[in-house]
């Protein structure tokens, strides 16, 4: 039970960076970004290039990595969000869903559909009574804690975490105020961006790189930011949390591959009875 609880944490954290990106960028535009999986791929391979082809470590490629693909995820809201920015919601759905197609497309033209693996030493898991805990999973706990350390203490204590609240809530009053909205969504997509970034390096390090990565993560990261509460980024993480111990303590009563038939189940029960979220708040409608 104790290496199933941490075997959970461990693929919840991988949910939790992915689920803030899209949680965050759904409070401030409004709209459920579909092409979230395709970032995480596309950064992966960002930093697969730094570290095998360039030979760089990986601590080093993941940095020049994500702060690569946060400039990419700026240029494609520029390029293909911007412009139907005042079309509503919907429109921008199915606007990130031909992002999600060019961008794997674009991924399966220069890399292939071979799996890679990032260059990184290998070494004997580490054990604490009956439980066992490999270096790839201590990299997980580390990174994702730190990332959402830092973008916590962004959220509460800067004045860019205040101009997001803002933006979030009333984007007119906020202009009002004087607070840019460009500007906002400009850095909302580069903490994004970056997250995506390292949540790729993470997955990559758990399993493979390959270009259906993100395919396969998109309806837990999907169903962890509804069942935090999609509006409320930081609750996105907690609801990452309860889906991955979820779906390994499912693995007591059923085979391992079928651990995403939880995801749908849970998925479908909060759509029908609580679909703002265990932490979110039931939204008015006029």
């Amino acid at each position: 039970m104790g290496q199933l609880l941490v075997n959970g944490i461990v693929a919840g954290l991988l949910l939790a960076l992915p689920a803030l990106a899209l949680s965050l960028t759904f409070s401030v535009l409004r709209f459920a970004n579909y092409a979230v999986g395709s970032y995480l791929s596309c950064g992966a391979y960002l930093v697969y290039i730094g570290n095998v082809v360039l030979g760089m470590p990986l601590w080093l490629a993941a940095s020049a990595g994500a702060a690569l693909f946060a400039v990419i995820a700026v240029g494609i809201d520029w390029l293909a969000y911007r412009p139907l920015r005042d079309r509503g919601g919907v429109t921008l759905l199915v606007a990130s869903m031909g992002v999600a197609i060019a961008l794997e497309n674009v991924i399966r033209f220069f890399a292939g559909n071979l799996p890679r693996a990032y260059n990184v030493p290998v070494a004997r898991p580490m054990r604490f009574g009956d439980i066992r805990l490999n270096h790839e999973q201590l990299t997980i706990l580390v990174a994702v804690f730190a990332a959402l350390a830092v973008v916590w203490i962004i959220f509460r204590f800067t004045r860019l975490g205040r101009m997001m609240r803002a933006v979030a809530d009333n984007p007119d009053l906020a202009a009002v105020r004087g607070i840019s909205r460009s500007r906002v969504v400009a850095y909302v997509w580069l903490i994004a961006g970056m997250l995506t970034t390292l949540s790729g390096v993470l997955v990559g390090l758990d399993a493979n790189v390959e270009p259906q990565m993100g395919w396969t993560y998109l309806l837990p990261v999907f169903t962890a930011a509804i069942l935090g509460g999609i509006a409320n980024p930081m609750a996105a993480v907690a609801g990452a949390l309860t889906l991955g111990l979820a779906e390994e303590l499912a693995t007591l009563v059923m085979p391992v591959h079928y651990r995403m038939i939880v995801t749908f189940l849970v998925m479908v029960a909060l759509l029908l009875v609580r679909p703002w979220g265990l932490f979110g708040t039931r939204w008015v409608t006029k």
